[in-house]
């Protein structure tokens, strides 16, 4: 990761707060920037990015574009149960992302890349569980 990637967080969230904390106390390099998904900042990257959200609750190849279904929020908004991070014009998102994030920061962490060899459906699945508690294991 040479130049600064984007990790775009739900703003709201007392635990996507704390992870940016997190990343921050071990970026000493500053590889990382940080933006609200809420934010028009985070609209304007994942626009230059050519991020097109999906209607994603199963495995990858089940997805379908925002633009096939009826959305309930305005197609370019990014899912706010997800982190992204945007790095060399690619959008990466839950456990890709988090594990992209932990490649970059100072060991111990990138250690934990090791998981990648566990399939995608079930470290999302996992990722999914997590998001939809948060709010209320956590505020």
């Amino acid at each position: 990761m040479n130049s600064p990637c984007i990790i775009l967080f739900d703003g709201q969230c007392n635990v996507c707060n704390t992870f940016v904390q997190f990343i921050i106390r071990r970026d000493p390099a500053g590889k990382f920037q940080f933006a609200p998904l809420q934010s028009e900042a985070a609209a304007r990257a994942l626009q230059a990015a050519a991020f097109k959200p999906t209607q994603c609750d199963q495995p990858a190849r089940a997805c379908v574009p925002t633009s096939n279904i009826t959305p309930t929020a305005p197609p370019t908004s990014p899912p706010l149960d997800s982190i992204m991070l945007i790095c060399q014009g690619k959008v990466l998102l839950r456990s890709d992302a988090v594990l992209a994030i932990a490649r970059g920061l100072r060991f111990p962490w990138p250690m934990l890349t090791v998981f990648r060899v566990v399939p995608r459906p079930i470290r999302d699945g996992a990722y999914r569980i997590f998001a939809r508690n948060r709010y209320r294991w956590f505020g």
